[in-house]
């Protein structure tokens, strides 16, 4: 079955820009995400999908590399006389243009693309990194911290130990591919090696298929862990942990595990630079006559303000040194006010806000 098109997993047109991209993957991402599916594998299937989609078009690189493999129909392989052939197809000429391009070229979203075309040598074990979209608390964010993520995984099947066969189920090699795991495809002037269908890319087929994992020789399972969050993390920051991805099938290193970030707003602060920004509602009479207010700060102190009469809406105030603080610099607490006024009054309350508008020689 051919790669879908990233555009179309995204749902936005390969004009799409990059804002326009990570809206809509926000958008799918949350909708799929394992956490709000706990029960719905193919949720996972499709989060990763959106995950790897999201990868490559919100890099310009990447992008401009899929794009051009995308105009040559690399996506939609199909298998037609010699270049069907092993071998590679059209005499192994490759279309103008796609000289020395790499899979790898892709970073460490290449895997997705040598998952798909194959990778060479099939003996080489070759780790695909995860990509995980984590969500962190306003607070957390700011001073940093752990918070747990659950991750969809690839884990070699523990019955099979990878071989796909039930026990005792003896081993041939697949005559569909000779024992390679790979088949070429060609699509003009342009050939890829995709992973044979029957014995789907181990060169091998087993008399019996494993009950465990069908004789996929793998199983999808969830891991969790806890991911560390360095102060000041704002949205769309990444971390990368060394050998904490998907398992090599076959064995070797495993890829890495790249964390996404993305701060959850907060109900009371937001951030600007390292100043902190607040907004504390009064009430008329505080107001005109003024008051003293408990303001709470981002480390759950409580700090008195006081407010002088005659404060106006929307004045603002600064508490030093309660903001964020980076290099040795601090940041402030901007504190502003928001008078409240009464939606509806009592005819007392009425008679006395026109006589004070009397006094004080105001129109209404």
């Amino acid at each position: 079955m051919a790669q879908r098109d990233y555009y179309q997993v995204l749902g936005v047109p390969d004009s799409a820009t990059t804002a326009e991209i990570k809206k809509s993957y926000r958008r799918l991402a949350k909708q799929h995400h394992p956490d709000a599916n706990p029960n719905n594998p193919a949720a996972a299937e499709r989060f990763k999908e959106i995950s790897e989609a999201h990868g490559v078009l919100s890099d310009a690189d990447k992008r401009k590399k899929y794009d051009q493999m995308r105009r040559l129909g690399a996506f939609e392989p199909r298998r037609s006389g010699a270049a069907g052939q092993r071998g590679g197809g059209a005499g192994g000429q490759a279309q103008p243009g796609m000289e020395g391009f790499e899979f790898g070229d892709l970073g460490g979203l290449g895997d997705i693309f040598s998952s798909l075309f194959g990778r060479g040598r099939r003996d080489e074990p070759v780790a695909e990194n995860l990509e995980a979209h984590v969500e962190v608390p306003f607070r957390v964010a700011m001073f940093g911290g752990k918070v747990p993520v659950t991750l969809p995984v690839t884990e070699t099947c523990a019955t099979c130990k990878g071989r796909g066969g039930a026990p005792g189920a003896k081993i041939a090699t697949c005559d569909e591919c000779n024992g390679r795991g790979s088949i070429s495809f060609g699509q003009g002037g342009f050939a890829v090696n995709r992973p044979c269908p029957k014995c789907r890319g181990k060169g091998t087929v087993p008399s019996e298929r494993c009950p465990t994992c069908g004789g996929a020789g793998d199983i999808r399972a969830e891991r969790r862990v806890l991911i560390s969050v360095p102060p000041l993390t704002e949205t769309g920051a990444k971390v990368r942990l060394k050998g904490q991805g998907q398992p090599a099938r076959g064995g070797g290193q495993a890829g890495d595990l790249i964390v996404v970030f993305t701060v959850e707003p907060d109900r009371f602060f937001h951030r600007d630079g390292l100043d902190l920004l607040c907004e504390v509602p009064v009430n008329l009479a505080q107001a005109l006559l003024g008051t003293r207010l408990r303001v709470r700060t981002l480390d759950g102190k409580k700090i008195v303000l006081k407010i002088p009469a005659g404060t106006q809406p929307g004045r603002k105030f600064r508490i030093k040194g309660q903001g964020l603080e980076r290099g040795g610099r601090r940041g402030d607490q901007i504190v502003a006010v928001k008078v409240e006024l009464p939606e509806k009054l009592t005819p007392e309350q009425e008679a006395l806000v026109r006589q004070l508008a009397e006094l004080a020689g105001l129109k209404y």
